[in-house]
């Protein structure tokens, strides 16, 4: 099998050599430098149909889009039989460390990101303007915007003292301290309510501090409670918090987690829908893989996590010890890569004694194993993902031993849309841009359009798809021919071109 390649030409001369040239590619071109894409397949991002035509880059903006003409000595691509797209925005990404590490993000722009928000899970840098001023002092290839973490915030004013509900005034506090991040230049609030700080808070909380987001025109991302047999319940908590904070909601990799729940997505679909027909400004994102990403410790509801009784419950909702794998293990790194059944049986314990001897480990080194759980069903990922309300998100990012951080995007657009037929490639797209977009609050990305943004992704519809693989999560994908990031080209013969234009985008 083999996969076609193709040379684009700026008059003439192929892509690859001509983005060499300083004066194409300064971030401080002059006001009337322009680059014509003629003869693209325009898919605007409202889930329009495609149509044929040109759109016009005048610095970082779409001057025009229509039947063009080049202007003299205008650069000019031709971009037959490709898509030209509006930049993928990643609402639910994890790449903070890895853009002081890697700025070219190329995990990232290699699938077609030009947008990447931080901070989701509960989980931000603080203050939060002392991580947008650094941002801004050493940009990265792509576009960052960032959240306020509720625990990040919890353990600002409670600190060590976390396991336990806050008190009136404790609350009071947090609301300032994310009407503060507000301010500084946050987007909304993000909790992950299923991990150890988050967890400990009950719905008032969460309310309070997310009133404090919403009186600033921000968005309540949430990590429900719970993603696996108590997910309903958890659901139902979140319309809740989103009703009486009136806030709009941005539900986490949406996904029903263990056996007990499996195969239940209408029923989960029937319940945002009744809440959306109330009023409720909802909409969820979603991964491509039945796999998901988080520490052991995760997998123990009632956090009984040396008790062989919870302990084996939680390996049965699971599906098995073989359906758990280590990722990043510091104390013992010979167990990376390797199942929980495979441990078990190599260390002649039963799973539930190799479970909790992996937490002994852990917790005498003040450390979490990481793991990866195979424990969704591909009929729930199909009709999630078929509701109009769902975005394409990653969870995944810079560094993510997890597939989705390098192949989420592609691997809807080759899979769920050219193969499966799940999707068409207008609403699949329309996921991954002015969805996004829109729960953002930002007009003037996610579409094309005169005025808007040149945050732009071309690729070939045949032969786009993902290689990131769960052996090897960072196998760059095929098929995104090129990318732009606020009219500068950041991605360009399958390599990132050095260009660091990306901006700190806010509300």
């Amino acid at each position: 099998m083999f996969t076609r390649r193709r040379t684009i030409l700026l008059l003439g001369v192929p892509l690859s050599l001509a983005i060499a040239a300083p004066v194409f590619f300064s971030a401080h071109a002059p006001a009337d430098q322009t680059i014509l894409i003629i003869n693209a397949q325009l898919a605007d991002g409202t889930g329009a149909l495609l149509r044929e035509g040109a759109l016009r880059i005048r610095n970082n903006r779409i001057a025009s889009i229509g039947k063009l003409s080049p202007a003299p000595g205008e650069q000019v691509l031709d971009a037959h039989g490709l898509v030209l797209a509006p930049g993928f925005i990643d609402i639910h990404n994890h790449s903070i460390e890895g853009l002081d590490t890697d700025p070219l993000a190329e995990t990232q722009i290699a699938q077609g990101i030009t947008t990447a928000v931080q901070g989701p899970d509960g989980d931000s840098p603080w203050p939060i303007k002392n991580w947008i001023e650094q941002r801004r002092k050493h940009p990265a290839a792509l576009n960052v915007a960032v959240f306020a973490g509720h625990a990040t915030i919890r353990e600002q004013v409670m600190g060590k003292d976390f396991k336990r509900v806050a008190t009136p005034q404790e609350i009071e506090k947090m609301s300032e301290l994310t009407w503060r991040a507000m301010n500084e230049g946050a987007i909304g609030l993000s909790s992950g309510l299923e991990y150890e700080v988050g967890s400990y808070s009950n719905t008032g909380e969460l309310v309070a501090m997310a009133r404090s987001a919403a009186e600033h025109g921000g968005f309540y991302g949430t990590h429900i409670r719970d993603e696996a047999d108590k997910a309903f319940d958890a659901l139902v908590e979140e319309i809740e918090i989103a009703e009486q904070a009136h806030i709009p909601v941005d539900h986490s990799h949406i996904k029903l987690g263990t056996v007990a729940v499996q195969g239940k997505a209408s029923e989960y679909i029937r319940i945002i829908e009744e809440a959306r027909n109330r009023g409720v400004d909802f909409l969820a994102d979603c991964y491509p893989y039945d796999a998901w990403h988080s520490n052991l410790k995760v997998t123990v509801p009632d956090k009984q996590y040396e008790n062989p009784k919870s302990v084996a419950k939680a390996i049965a909702d699971l599906g098995g010890p073989d359906h758990l794998t280590i990722t990043e293990f510091k104390p013992n790194t010979s167990y990376v890569g390797h199942s929980l059944a495979d441990l078990a049986k190599s260390n002649k314990l039963s799973p539930v004694e190799m479970f909790i001897r992996i937490i002994h480990e852990g917790d005498a080194a003040n450390t979490e194993a990481e793991i990866i759980g195979h424990s969704m069903i591909e009929s729930d990922i199909k009709a999630f993902y078929q509701q109009p309300w769902v975005m394409v998100a990653s969870d995944g990012g810079i560094g993510s031993a997890h597939p989705r951080g390098a192949g989420t995007f592609p691997r809807v657009l080759g899979r769920f849309v050219r193969e499966k037929h799940w999707l068409t490639l207008p609403e699949a797209i329309r996921k991954m841009t002015s969805l996004p977009a829109q729960r953002l609050n930002w007009t003037d990305r996610g579409v094309l359009r005169e005025g808007a943004y040149a945050d732009l992704v071309l690729f070939d519809p045949t032969t786009i798809l993902d290689h990131s693989t769960f052996a090897k999560p960072q196998e760059l994908p095929v098929g995104i021919e090129k990318v732009f990031v606020n009219g500068i080209p950041v991605w360009s013969g399958n390599k990132p071109t050095g260009a660091t234009p990306g901006q700190v985008l806010t509300r």
